[in-house]
Parts: structure tokens; sequence; C-alpha cells
């Protein structure tokens, strides 16, 4: 049930990004954009235990997975008592 689901968003997301990417821009197009929504897709699955759908996939933007982690740091005003 839980695969499905994903697969199914997953799927959803896709039809997106072809809509809403007709035409390529500098380094992202519709079919980059998918191979991306399945390797999230893939790492989602295996983060609960289940079967990845495409596990031929890489990830296409591997900065993005780089600034995500990037630890956040906090603005020492909008976390302090003063």
């Amino acid at each position: 049930m839980c695969a499905q689901m994903i697969q199914q968003r997953t799927q959803l997301e896709i039809e997106y990004a072809r809509d809403t990417m007709p035409r390529s821009v500098l380094g992202m197009n519709a079919p980059i954009m998918e191979d991306y929504l399945n390797f999230i897709a893939n790492r989602r699955l295996s983060q609960i235990g289940l079967k990845e759908k495409c596990p031929e996939t890489t990830n296409p933007f591997p900065w993005m997975s780089e600034i995500i982690a990037l630890k956040k740091e906090r603005n020492f005003f909008e976390h302090s008592g003063y």
C-alpha cells in the first residue's frame, strides 16, 4: 500500500514536471527531473524498508543533496531571549 502510494505520487510529480517544462532550461528538463523524482522515490521506499521502483536511477542533481544536507545556521537574535 505504501509503495503504491509513493509510486502514484511520483507519477503525478512526473506528469507535473512534463507539463511545466515543455522546453529545457539550462541544466534542467523534464527527463532529468523524472530521473530525480524516481531517485527520491527510491530513497523514500528504501528508508521505509520497501523495494526500490527504479534501482538503476541515480541522482542527476548531486549538488541538490549537498544543499539540502547542509546544517542550517541559526541567527543568534532569532533564537535567543534578547
